[in-house]
């Protein structure tokens, strides 16, 4: 006989996106089941780029940033890409990769790292799993669903005793990845292609620091026919990827055994002197869709459940956790009963757009590689002696130098990671990044007296008004109210400097209203009735 539970929420998906989602839950105190099929964290290297925003929403969401930055590689190590005839040959051209350093900190607290998943969800599972309010479930898997008014019945199994158990929830969340079961369940169909290319993942451990020390990068794009592919270092001392085309209609997984994929690896190398140990090789298809829906009644879908990447971009884990940052807190807000159901339907108009946006940049940065492939003359059947002919003819080299410089953006969107504001288009640039304060973007980051960010001032739970002046006025206005509304006061509470109060356009009597999710939802000067230009603003919160 099965097992019955009732729990508010059920997470199906325990990446970094469930993961995130069931801290910020257990944060406000409430309880939630989050099941997963494997049988446990992410073990072999998947995403690596950990953007700036990610990395806020982490830090609010209380997740041990010491331990997560003693994770995340050296930017003196990760901080460049590198095109190359053979990973110790020519150097075709080098670029930054993204902004890591101490420049980026006038916009954001936490610049940009490289933090390997397998190393990331692991840390991320443990602080979850040793929370009161979580029950983490490996090799268990979600088996159906109904939907009946006010909850969601499911039916999860263990793996290993194929025990089922009913779960009873107000809501459930796939974060159950590409294949999700979740969405399948709910008839929620992906748009866009769903093959562009095949690729083999050879894992391997090496230590190839001699190989690239005049040249350190994350990412080493080799562009020899011959022996073309990329190399991912998630440690360059120890541990490395490297991607290698191949045609699923031709070939199977099966046919990378360790022997084969060490020829490879060597080749692309250009050194075959220099051990490798190859753990393994796994298959992944590139794709570019987002879904239909992200909703349907009381079942959401968040990360890779809802929007599939190129990784040319590094978009898909940080596009997740911010689903799952933008979602939360509307679910709090409704069970506390200070915002209407209606607010839900937010979800999907607010991350659906940002969704569709970050996928059309990943697939034109994957698509502006053919430039590079062209300016290299490397048409289909083209050999490593073709590239090299090419490579030494003087009336080539401004096409070449011109052709990876085009490929900049896919290494620098700031503007895309930090800059979106919901209910606007896209960044014309995503490598530009411009906070204005306005309504729908996120709240500018500024440095507090005390060291810490502005970011730091917005409450977890509940709308945060933050004004620069005529204090007493605001509070009046807040008096009262059924939202729960933290008031902050700049200036004589709170020291920030002028700068700041610039950036976000605010007059001497001016205030924002800032959601959970730390995005400004109202702003406005001091009007002549402030209780009900308040009253108004939380009540389209």
């Amino acid at each position: 006989m099965s097992a019955t539970l009732d729990v508010p929420y059920l997470i199906v998906g325990a990446g970094p996106v469930g993961l995130t989602a069931a801290r910020l839950f257990a944060n406000a105190g409430r309880r939630c089941i989050v099941i997963e099929r494997r049988d446990g964290p992410q073990r072999n290297p998947a995403a690596h780029v950990v953007n700036a925003r990610t990395l806020e929403i982490f830090r609010q969401a209380g997740f041990d940033m010491d331990a997560i930055a003693a994770i995340a590689k050296d930017p003196a190590d990760a901080g460049h890409v590198n095109f190359v005839t053979r990973l110790n040959g020519r150097l075709i051209g080098r670029l930054p990769f993204e902004r890591q350093g101490d420049e980026c900190l006038a916009d954001t607290p936490l610049p940009l790292r490289n933090i390997s998943q397998h190393r990331l969800e692991p840390l991320m599972s443990a602080e979850v799993a040793a929370l009161p309010e979580v029950d983490l479930r490996y090799r268990t898997e979600w088996v159906s669903g109904t939907q009946s008014g006010d909850s969601v019945t499911s039916v999860i199994r263990d793996r290993d005793t194929g025990e089922e158990t009913t779960v009873r929830s107000a809501y459930v969340f796939g974060a159950d990845g590409a294949g999700s079961t979740t969405r399948k369940w709910i008839g929620v169909e992906m748009t866009g292609p769903a093959g562009i290319q095949s690729f083999v993942a050879i894992h391997f451990r090496a230590d190839l620091r001699h190989l690239i020390a005049h040249r350190l990068g994350v990412l080493h794009f080799v562009m020899d026919p011959e022996a073309a592919g990329t190399f991912i270092a998630h440690d360059i001392d120890h541990e490395w990827v490297f991607m290698v085309a191949f045609d699923p209609t031709k070939e199977h997984v099966d046919d990378y055994g360790h022997e084969r994929c060490a020829r490879i690896v060597h080749a692309a190398m250009g050194d075959d002197t220099t051990p490798i140990d190859i753990v393994g090789a796994g298959t992944w298809h590139m794709t570019a869709q987002v879904a239909d829906a992200m909703r349907r009644d009381r079942v959401f879908l968040m990360g890779d459940a809802a929007h599939r990447f190129p990784p040319t971009g590094g978009m898909g884990l940080n596009t997740g956790v911010a689903d799952a940052h933008n979602l939360v807190w509307k679910i709090l807000a409704v069970d506390d009963g200070w915002a209407s159901r209606s607010l839900l339907d937010s979800y999907e108009t607010e991350r659906r757009p940002i969704a569709e946006i970050n996928c059309h940049q990943s697939l034109t940065n994957a698509f502006k590689m053919v430039t590079l492939a062209d300016a290299l003359g490397l048409h289909p059947g083209a050999t490593g002696a073709d590239l090299a002919a090419t490579l030494e003819d003087p009336s080539r080299s401004d096409a070449i130098d011109a052709a990876v410089l085009e490929q900049a953006t896919h290494f620098d969107m700031l503007g895309l990671q930090l800059g979106y504001t919901y209910g606007a288009p896209g960044p014309e640039d995503p490598s530009v990044f411009a906070p204005t304060g306005a309504v729908g973007s996120r709240l500018p980051h500024g440095w507090l007296g005390d060291g810490r960010s502005t970011l730091d001032l917005v409450e977890r739970t509940g709308m945060t008004l933050i004004s620069c002046g005529s204090h007493d006025e605001w509070a009046g206005a807040l008096a009262g109210g059924e939202v729960p509304v933290r008031h902050v006061r700049l200036g004589s509470d709170v020291p920030v400097d002028d700068v700041w109060t610039r950036t976000c356009r605010l007059s001497p009597d001016g205030a924002l209203l800032v959601r959970p999710d730390q995005h400004i939802v109202w702003r406005g000067d001091l009007p002549a009735d402030p209780a009900a230009a308040l009253a108004q603003a939380l009540r389209v919160a």
